[in-house]
């Protein structure tokens, strides 16, 4: 068995991702990247939420290649379209509790973005979209669940993991789990074989 000798190195804090990778078997250290998100967010088209974790996940990979031309790195975001526009992190459990009573009974897409990138370009980058369609929970359940979360929930784009209780929120979802988590892990999984990361 040839050995695999290319270094990867994931530009994201996210425990999810990690997890994701950990679990499939892939090594990788973690160097988070320093980008100015509210300002990409600020330039690119609202509508465009899908475009704009691309966008995202090609900002941190080259922010990290750049300064580590050897290394594989990947960079992976995701973006929360609801009601004609994006949704950001909750800054708060009461701005949380609003955000999910108004997604009662609706549906909502996540749109997972990831990018590779080597010798400070971009080689590889695309996009998954989950469409979630949440339940009409009582508001009985929507107190117990944030209770249950607290403020961890406020490092979810959604208020929401799929992974714990906030299963409970949904009727359906039409999409991969692993894209819900936060990573196309299937595609990524093949940029890393492609690229020697991974043995074929």
């Amino acid at each position: 068995m040839t050995p695999v000798n290319e270094r990867l190195i994931l530009a994201s804090k996210s425990a999810a991702r990690r997890a994701m990778l950990e679990d499939a078997g892939v090594a990788f250290s973690v160097q988070v990247a320093d980008v100015d998100e509210d300002a990409l967010k600020n330039r690119h088209d609202p509508a465009d939420a899908a475009g704009l974790a691309v966008e995202l996940a090609r900002a941190k990979a080259l922010a990290v290649s750049r300064h580590d031309d050897d290394a594989w790195v990947l960079g992976a975001d995701q973006t929360l379209a609801f009601d004609g526009g994006l949704v950001s992190k909750a800054r708060s459990q009461v701005e949380a509790r609003d955000r999910l009573a108004a997604m009662r009974g609706r549906v909502h897409h996540l749109h997972s973005g990831a990018a590779l990138a080597h010798n400070g370009q971009i080689v590889w980058s695309g996009v998954d979209t989950a469409a979630m369609r949440v339940r009409e929970f009582s508001d009985a359940f929507l107190d117990a669940y944030l209770a249950a979360e607290g403020d961890a929930l406020l490092h979810c784009v959604g208020s929401y993991r799929l992974e714990g209780m906030g299963s409970q929120l949904f009727e359906a979802v039409d999409g991969d789990y692993f894209t819900v988590l936060g990573l196309p892990l299937w595609p990524v999984l093949v940029e890393l074989r492609r690229a020697g990361v991974l043995l074929s």
